[in-house]
């Protein structure tokens, strides 16, 4: 069988991408977005909401001149109990808002990323073997936020802090055109992974940068990237590492400074998907997407 052959437009917009400096581009951008000068953010602010359709219905401040600059805007918070959260002592809820692209199992360490390509679990996790082996066989989820989503990650389910690391990268686009044709796109783009001990077992949460994503940050940590640097960085919560963290289903865990992709990472028989989710399912934060295994 061939390997799948993405068409032409794909190859076109993946192609253009290989040459670009894309970490300086997006440095570049990263502190047009942080100028706080009214005339430039509120005309950023305006195309922006212009050019995705942004609804400011759900948010906590509707008013664009209220917020102090375009990335202020980007990360803007959604009113109390928009997003309700799942209570059903077995749901995993999703962590963003955005667009489900796949839901599957981890094959011979393998996760699908789309037609015809797939990449390394172990790779993905910044080729720690052990680590990777702690998902063997397990389940995947991965999500898309486009810009015009609100753009919180948050908990799928109570889960206390174990490990982070930092995977440098490039910074391709992630978006679905890019995603059919770049080779192995969310293991080698700068990614954070973190790993959660929950309920259903180890739980990986990897956020992965993209073109234009100025930073990646966390609530415990603040902003992780940048610098982007070109080495691992590794840090070890509790038992004599980093300060305990725990957070509960539904809290704030970190945000993308402009947009990207994160994927969720479950052991053998954790999580079992819901029905009716597949490739460009929509998916909100605290809505139900799967169902921890052996939970009443």
């Amino acid at each position: 069988m061939s390997a799948y052959d993405p068409n032409r437009s794909d190859r076109i917009a993946a192609l253009a991408q290989y040459p670009l400096p894309q970490h300086g581009l997006s440095r570049l951008w990263r502190y047009v977005t942080r100028r706080e000068q009214p005339w430039l953010k509120n005309r950023l602010i305006h195309a922006l909401i212009s050019r995705y359709g942004i609804d400011l219905g759900e948010a906590e401040d509707p008013d664009p001149a209220h917020y102090a600059s375009l990335n202020a805007f980007f990360t803007r918070a959604l009113k109390t109990g928009v997003r309700p959260i799942d209570s059903a002592p077995d749901s995993c809820v999703s962590p963003v808002d955005g667009r489900g692209s796949q839901f599957g199992s981890i094959n011979e360490g393998r996760i699908f990323q789309a037609k015809g390509r797939e990449f390394d679990a172990r790779e993905l996790l910044g080729g720690d073997t052990a680590l990777a082996e702690c998902f063997a066989g397990g389940s995947f989820t991965t999500l898309y936020l486009a810009p015009r989503d609100y753009h919180r990650v948050h908990m799928p389910l109570d889960g206390t802090l174990e490990r982070m690391i930092h995977i440098p990268g490039r910074l391709f686009s992630v978006n679905p055109a890019t995603t059919r044709a770049v080779p192995r796109l969310f293991a080698r783009n700068e990614r954070v992974a973190m790993l959660f001990a929950t309920p259903a077992g180890p739980m990986a949460v990897v956020m992965v940068g993209a073109m234009l994503v100025g930073s990646i940050e966390t609530v415990w940590a603040g902003e992780i990237t940048p610098p982007h640097g070109k080495r691992i960085r590794d840090w070890h919560y509790g038992d004599g590492g980093e300060p305990g963290v725990t957070l509960k289903r539904g809290d704030e865990l970190g945000r993308f400074n402009m947009g990207s992709t994160v994927i969720l990472l479950f052991a053998r028989g954790a999580v079992e998907w819901a029905a009716g989710l597949g490739a460009d399912s929509r998916v909100l934060v605290g809505q139900r997407i799967g169902t921890i295994s052996g939970q009443d």
